[in-house]
Formats: C-alpha cells, structure tokens, sequence
C-alpha cells in the first residue's frame, strides 16, 4: 500500500482546462477582448450557417474561428515570442483584412438572398463579426504605421509596444 504517493496537496491544482484558457491580463487587454469577440461572434456565425439554407457559406466562419482561436492561443502563450520568423501583426493584419471583407460579402447574401430565420441570424452576425474584425485591423494598421514612423527601432513587435504604451498611458 505504500507505493503509491498520496498527492501534495498543498501545491495548487492546475487543471488542463485552466492551462489553456488565456490569463486574466491578456483577456482584459484590448487585443484579447478583440480575439475573444472574434471568437465567439465566428463560432456563433458558424453554427447559425450550419443550421440555415445558407450551408453552403458555413467554411468561412469556421476558418475565421480556428484562425482566430489559435491567434487566442498564441498571444496569450506569447508563443509568438518564441517564433520569431513569422511576421505576426502583418500576418494578424491579413487575416483580420480577409474576414471583414468576406465576413460583409456572405452576410450580404445570407440577408438578402435566404429566407429563414437562422439566415438572417447569421448575416445580423456576420455584419458584427465585420464590424469587429474591421476595428481590429484598423487598430492594427494604426499600430504598424506607428512603428514604421519610429523606423522600426525596437526589436520588439508593434502589438506589443501598443500594450506597453497603453498601460504606461492609463497610470
């Protein structure tokens, strides 16, 4: 009977599901409430599509979601500080481009074209999926040019002198 160790049960307790989910900084800051938003608005644009006659749009948010979940996972890992091949704020802005416009191209079809009612749910869906992707790459492009006027000085990225900016700002 003694060879299994009772666990220590002063150390705490991390669960998987806890090690996944982004820390309380990053979702409070703006770029997490944008990728959670994001997130959630894809995932619900997804299931609405899936439950329309408009089935066959139901690819676009479901790419939008896993692109932005994983852009969830590795902002809030800072796995994107650990590559640093990848051009990520140029490869956040693309992906952020690419899913307003086609984001607003689908829900324009979904609202006007089909007629029932988890249709329209998804373009009413799809529009403030456009809307929040929209804001996002804006703030990303204001971000960029910003670090491009300073010559690009730093090492650091541009998402993360804004977070620091930001922080310094509200103090």
């Amino acid at each position: 009977m003694g060879d299994i160790e009772a666990p220590d049960s002063n150390r705490p307790r991390q669960t998987v599901l806890l090690s996944v989910l982004p820390s309380k900084e990053f979702a409070t800051s703006r770029k997490g409430m944008l990728l959670i938003a994001e997130v959630v608005l894809s995932f619900v644009s997804f299931v609405c599509f899936a439950a329309s006659t408009a089935a066959a749009f139901v690819t676009v948010p479901l790419l939008e979601f896993l692109a932005a979940l994983f852009l969830l996972f590795a902002y809030s890992t800072k796995f994107n500080e650990r590559f640093k091949g990848f051009l990520w704020p140029l490869m956040d802005f693309m992906r952020c481009v690419t899913a307003s416009i086609i984001f607003f191209i689908i829900s324009i079809i979904a609202v006007s074209k089909y007629g029932d009612g988890s249709s329209k749910a998804a373009g009413i869906f799809g529009f403030i999926a456009t809307i929040v992707f929209a804001l996002d790459f804006y703030l990303i492009f204001n971000e960029l040019a910003s670090f491009l006027k300073q010559g690009g000085e730093s090492n650091e990225e541009p998402s993360r002198q804004q977070d620091e900016f930001s922080d310094s700002d509200s103090d």
